[in-house]
């Protein structure tokens, strides 16, 4: 029997209701951290006595740092799973780049927008 070289379209709908169902979670998590960042619904010291603010001035510069290191890498990996998309609507979804075998779906549904299997992921 010939090796399988694309996933059929039932099996493509699973993978994109999983990749839909991250993606909003995504943006849930990314919306979170902008606001964090901007501290648009702020309950914090920003309006009370310059003492806490000069104490707090510190922790939050670092707090907002970290928001935006993590808002930027999420950011990145909801580009990713619209790419990943994209790759479903053209039928190479779960190709690997640089093999061209099929990922496994067992690493799909882990890493639902790889674009390289276990074996070119490891030679890296």
């Amino acid at each position: 029997m010939a090796e399988k070289t694309r996933y059929n379209d039932e099996e493509l709908m699973e993978f994109k209701e999983l990749i839909l169902k991250k993606l909003d979670k995504a943006r849930e998590d990314y919306e979170l951290l902008k606001s964090t960042i901007t501290q648009s619904e702020s309950n914090d010291t920003q309006d009370t006595s310059p003492t806490f603010k000069v104490l707090e001035e510190g922790a939050a510069t670092l707090s907002k740092e970290e928001a935006g290191r993590l808002a930027q890498r999420q950011h990145k990996f909801i580009q990713h799973l619209q790419g990943a998309l994209i790759r479903i609507e053209n039928k190479t979804y779960g190709i690997c780049r640089e093999t061209g075998k099929l990922i496994s779906k067992e690493r799909l549904k882990i890493v639902p927008h790889a674009t390289l299997s276990i074996e070119a992921k490891s030679k890296q």
